[in-house]
């Protein structure tokens, strides 16, 4: 059994920052890929950023320059710093992890997402 748990959304103003935090636990043998994505109300969810086993990191357009996803592997936990929030950047933000949790068993998991708000 495996489990995603994020933490760090809420309401903050136009410019503000936030932190969101996903720490996976249980079963796991090995985590490879592990990101970031987001879901706002009428639209389809969409990856805001992806951190590789060894640290690469790819993001979206729309968030360069202001989100930086990391990971601390002995912790088997990442984290997306947000920063110049923008009320567009108001959604649903999903964790997602791609984990080995035996020598034949490799699935990708779900946060069970964590609310973030910016207001205008």
């Amino acid at each position: 059994q495996v489990q995603l748990v994020e933490s760090g959304g809420g309401l903050v103003h136009t410019g503000g920052s936030l932190r969101l935090s996903c720490a996976a636990s249980g079963s796991i043998f090995s985590i490879y890929t592990m990101g970031w994505y987001r879901q706002a109300p009428g639209k389809q969810r969409e990856v805001v950023a992806i951190i590789s086993s060894g640290g690469n990191t790819n993001s979206a357009d729309s968030v360069k320059g202001r989100f930086t996803i990391s990971r601390d592997n002995a912790k088997n936990t990442i984290y997306l710093q947000m920063n110049s929030l923008k009320p567009e950047d108001t959604a649903v933000y999903y964790c997602n992890a791609d984990i080995r949790t035996s020598i034949t068993r490799r699935d990708v998991y779900w946060g069970q997402g964590t609310q973030v708000t910016v207001s205008s």
